[in-house]
Order: C-alpha cells, then sequence, then structure tokens
C-alpha cells in the first residue's frame, strides 16, 4: 500500500484490519478516504487516532453544518491524515467533484464484505464503489473484511476491480474465545447461570427480534444486572446513549439486535452470547469476534433450539428472490451443522473458511467436555416408528407429544392415544427426546419438510435402522454449563497475587477518571492488556514505560506521569 498498490485483505475482528491502511495513510502523502456503512464505527475510529495524535475526522449527517464546513475546510488545506465517509456521500457528484482537487492517498473500503450479494450484509450502496475505479484510475485501493467465504472473496475482488491486488488472507482463528453451544432449554436460566460465571464482566447478548431483546434486558433488569436494550426501533438519542455508557464501562451488558457492534473497537468484552441461532457462520464469527479483542479470554455462548431453525427457514422461504433464498438456506444449513457438530467447534467454523486445521482446538466445549455418546438404536427405533405411524404428517413436538403419552385433546380427536407408539417414550423429557431427533435429522435418519409446515418424514436410511441392520451411537444433550476450567493459552494474562490485583484495579480506576475528564471512553487512554502488563513489568521511569505494549510517545507524554506515580505509589 505504501509503494501504491492496490490490497485485498482478510483478518479476524481484532486482527489489525485498520493498521493496513492508517500506516499507509500516514507515510503516503494526502488523504487516505476511508469508507464505513456506520457512523458509530467513524466516531470510534476518528476518536482513537486523533488521541493518538492523528489528524483524523469524518464527514456524515451527525455533524452540525458548523462542523461539517470545519472539515470540509481541513480537507481543503489538506491538513487531514485520514477523512471517514459513508458510501453514499462520497459517491454524491458534489463530493466527487471535491475530490477531484484534492491529494489523494488512497481508498480504503471497510466492511468489504457489504459489496457482495453472497456477503452477510449485503447493502446495495456498497455495490456502486466499483465507480471508484473509474474517477481515479490511479489511486491504490484497499478492500478489507474479517467475514467472507470464498464466493464473497471473488465477488469483492470483481465489484471493486482488484483483479490484480495483492491479496493478504490471514487465519480466522482467535484461540482467546471459548465456543460453547447449548441445547436451548429454559433458555433465560441458561443465560443467568452463564452470566453468574462472568460477574463483573462486559458482554453483548445477541436476540433475533426486537421484542426478545426488550424482554431480556427487562428481567436482567429485575435480576439487578446493569443491562439495557439496543435496537434498531429504538430513538437514536437512546441508542447513542447506550452505546456510549457500554463504551465507558457504565453500562455492563448490551441486549441487541444485529444492528449493534458492527466496528465497536471496545477490546474488554469478556463474553457474547447468541440467545437465538444466527442466520448464517458469517453473522455468528462477526459477532463472536467482538469479544476478546485485546487478546485476553473471552467466551462465546450460542443458544441452539430446533425452534429456531423452522421459523429461520421458514421467514427464508417466503423471500420471492430464489438466488437469495438459495444463498441463505445454504448459510442457514452450514449454521446448523455447526450448532449441531459434535467435533471441535474451531475446526467446523475454521473450515467454512477454508482453512484446514489438523488438531483439535482444546478451548470449545467439545474439547474441554467431549459429550458422552450411548447405544441409541432402540430410542431411534421409538422415534422413527411413531413417524411411521402418525403418517409421515406431524412436527417435532407432536412426535414427542405422543411418545410420552400426553393426554390432550388434540391427540384424542386424532385417535393417536389408540396407536402402539402412544406412551412408549415415558422414560424421557421433551428435551431429551427433542435432542435425540435433531440429531436424527442431522444423521439423515429424518427429514424435516420446512415448506410443509415442517413435518418429520423418514429417508432412505430410515429402514435399516428400524430393522435392526445397523447399530446407532448419539451424543447425551448437555442443556447446563460446567463450570468453566481455567484457559491456558499463552495470552491469558491475569495478576497472579492479591498484591498485583490491587495494582491492576488501582490502575484501572486512574484510567476511568482521566477518560471521564477527557471524555473519551476508557480504553481510548489504555486497553486492559496495556495495564496488565504495566502490572507484569511494574515500569518506574519513562523509558521502561516505553516498553509496556500499547504505550507510544504521545501517550507516554500525556499520561505517562499519572500512571508511573500509581506504580511507584503501591511498590511492595
Amino acid at each position: 500500500m505504501i509503494a501504491g498498490q492496490d490490497s485485498f485483505v482478510l483478518m479476524p475482528t481484532g486482527g489489525g484490519k485498520s493498521l493496513c491502511f492508517q500506516i499507509p495513510a500516514l507515510l503516503r502523502s494526502g488523504v487516505a478516504i476511508v469508507v464505513s456503512p456506520l457512523i458509530s464505527l467513524m466516531k470510534d475510529q476518528v476518536d482513537a487516532l486523533t488521541n493518538n495524535g492523528i489528524q483524523a475526522a469524518y464527514y456524515n449527517s451527525s455533524l452540525g453544518s458548523q462542523q461539517a464546513k470545519q472539515v470540509l475546510a481541513a480537507l481543503h488545506a489538506h491538513d487531514l491524515d485520514l477523512l471517514y465517509i459513508a458510501p453514499e456521500r462520497l459517491l454524491s457528484p458534489e463530493f466527487l467533484q471535491r475530490l477531484s482537487d484534492i491529494d489523494i492517498a488512497l481508498f480504503a473500503i471497510d466492511e468489504a464484505h457489504c459489496v457482495s450479494q453472497w456477503g452477510h450484509d449485503f447493502r446495495p450502496e456498497y455495490n456502486r464503489l466499483s465507480a471508484l475505479r473509474q474517477h481515479f484510475p490511479d489511486v491504490p485501493l484497499i478492500a478489507l473484511t474479517a467475514t467472507a467465504d470464498s464466493q464473497t472473496r471473488t465477488d469483492i475482488v470483481q465489484v471493486l476491480g482488484l483483479e490484480q491486488a495483492k491479496q493478504h488472507v490471514s487465519s480466522f482463528d482467535r484461540p482467546n474465545i471459548r465456543y460453547t453451544v447449548l441445547e436451548k432449554h429454559q433458555p433465560y436460566q441458561q443465560l443467568s447461570q452463564f452470566l453468574a460465571q462472568n460477574k463483573g464482566n462486559s458482554g453483548i447478548i445477541y436476540a433475533l427480534s426486537r421484542k426478545r431483546v426488550e424482554e431480556v434486558a427487562l428481567k436482567l433488569q429485575q435480576d439487578g444486572f446493569s443491562a439495557a436494550a439496543y435496537h434498531a426501533g429504538l430513538p437514536s438519542e437512546q441508542r447513542a446513549e447506550v452505546q456510549e455508557s457500554f463504551l465507558r464501562d457504565q453500562l455492563q451488558i448490551v441486549v441487541a439486535t444485529v444492528a449493534f457492534g458492527m466496528g465497536i473497537d471496545k477490546p474488554n468484552v469478556r463474553f457474547v452470547v447468541h440467545y437465538d441461532l444466527p442466520k448464517n457462520i458469517e453473522g455468528y464469527y462477526q459477532e463472536t469476534g467482538r469479544a476478546g479483542r485485546d487478546g485476553l479470554a473471552a467466551e462465546a455462548l450460542l443458544l441452539s433450539g430446533s425452534q429456531d431453525m423452522v421459523l429461520a427457514r421458514r421467514l427464508i422461504e417466503q423471500s420471492e428472490n430464489q438466488q437469495q433464498r438459495r444463498i441463505e438456506l445454504h448459510k442457514l444449513n452450514a449454521m446448523i451443522a455447526f450448532s449441531e457438530a459434535v467435533i471441535c467447534r474451531r475446526k467446523v467454523l475454521l473450515n467454512y473458511f477454508d482453512e484446514e486445521r489438523e488438531e483439535d482446538c482444546g478451548n470449545c466445549d467439545i474439547c474441554l467436555e467431549p459429550p458422552e455418546v450411548y447405544n441409541a438404536q432402540e430410542d431411534a427405533q421409538k422415534v422413527l416408528s411413531c413417524v411411521y405411524r402418525l403418517q409421515q404428517g406431524f412436527g417435532i413436538k407432536y412426535v414427542i407429544d405422543v411418545l410420552r403419552g400426553l393426554n390432550h385433546e388434540r391427540i384424542r380427536n386424532m385417535q393417536h392415544h389408540q396407536l402402539s407408539t402412544y406412551g412408549i417414550g415415558q422414560d424421557k423429557t421433551q428435551a431429551q427426546w427433542s435432542h435425540i431427533i435433531r440429531q436424527l435429522i442431522h444423521r439423515g435418519f429424518l427429514f424435516q419438510d420446512v415448506a410443509n409446515y415442517a413435518v418429520l418424514k423418514l429417508t432412505k436410511t430410515s429402514l435399516p435402522l428400524l430393522k435392526g441392520d445397523i447399530g446407532l451411537q448419539l451424543a447425551k444433550p448437555r442443556p447446563t454449563l460446567k463450570k468453566s476450567k481455567k484457559q491456558t493459552t499463552a495470552n491469558q494474562q491475569q495478576p497472579q497475587t492479591n498484591q498485583d490485583q490491587a495494582l491492576f484495579e488501582a490502575l484501572r480506576s486512574l484510567r476511568k477518571s482521566i477518560a471521564d475528564d477527557l471524555n473519551v471512553p476508557p480504553y481510548i487512554v489504555f486497553g486492559d492488556a496495556t495495564l496488565l502488563d504495566m502490572v507484569q513489568q511494574k515500569p518506574q521511569h519513562k523509558e521502561a514505560m516505553l516498553g509496556v505494549s500499547g504505550v507510544g510517545q504521545v501517550k507516554l507524554e500525556r499520561f505517562g506521569d499519572a500512571f508511573l506515580q500509581c506504580l511507584s505509589e503501591h511498590q511492595p
């Protein structure tokens, strides 16, 4: 990029994508124009840059007329290193005319998956960015994304004219994130149990509907948690307030739709929970990637339920765009396969992005607590036989009701209490039978006909199992979360002694005080990883302070004396 070449960059969230255009922007002459999809993302990036002594600004609808004039004046005076802008505003005839007189260092297209129809967050206005090539053929262009499968990558390259660009694809692996999937069963209780293990930590809880977001946020507030709701239906002032409080560590938990979080640079998010099954792996990967951006231990919990899967499929089937429907069903099926996997989850996740991993990760629920398997031939035969006797005309819940011998009006009216399979499954709960049936679907012994009210149907492999010609082992359900084992990966720094813990808390308190005075989020001063490095190194003078990860010359001059004094006061 510094030499003026085009680039395509694929790196995980927190992998350092921004540096790939920020450093060239400082070293090349002119201003770097950064295309970004969200106003909140622009503000966070610009705040961080200006606090590092870099001349950066954003130009969007959140600015008042006077502020907008100041930004444009700085642009024309060549006083900016970077300018962040939305695609619509960049491509307006008026702004393109302005740029014709400006020395441009480079164009950076952030969140470039928005360009592609195959991307999980396709935005038509991003598609128009192909015009940059015609208007500015000699200006280098860099496209960056954290989530793109091979089809999406091909699309990005074609749309943006990056056929000659160097492609830099780093590993998708985020070893500090622990992935856990639980079968959804009394989800609020499962969430409460998880939060009890994460007391005092910052986290995001994602739900698919606005109604669910508000319900969960209200329950958490009633149970004494520092939590708030965030979705596109709330007033913009309220959304801004929630986001700002979360960034400033004044709010512990945000319950949100996927409208929240793109580009959020808060490094100390310690957990992300998916209360509902996401629609695709790209979205799931991007959302879980908002945890542990500082490289310290983080957790990703997914609650996965069969009802979520049926609903998601039904919504996709309603789409009139056949091509889009096919793409979305493919992506949903991959997400379901991930949630039902009984091998290392990281292997499944990385494989989706065409990255092979030989060894198990040792930091997901499957690796840490391998599922217990049992001889499930008889249970499977009960299910398949019941589906057969119900003439393959009913969904999961009704099949389970018949198996368990429930005495309700619908069963009596249909005369199904007279079937030989009625009540043969009284030894198991509704949740246990649901777990078994889902595995039978996943293994191909049952088919869920989504187009026909999600009724269960037998497949060609059902008969050998029914006859007893083949055996079957299934995993036992795990609806509860076991207490987390300590992670032992290299980047998990934690204060080792009570004295170090006290010093860490003192440094955090000082950071919060400075941040409040500057009216910025605490991580803009220093991140948790930097404070932990201070605790480990205990520098006593400015030269030693420069050896701490995350301390540069500008921040040393601004904050060094205060932190050195705090370290000195806590010397044993």
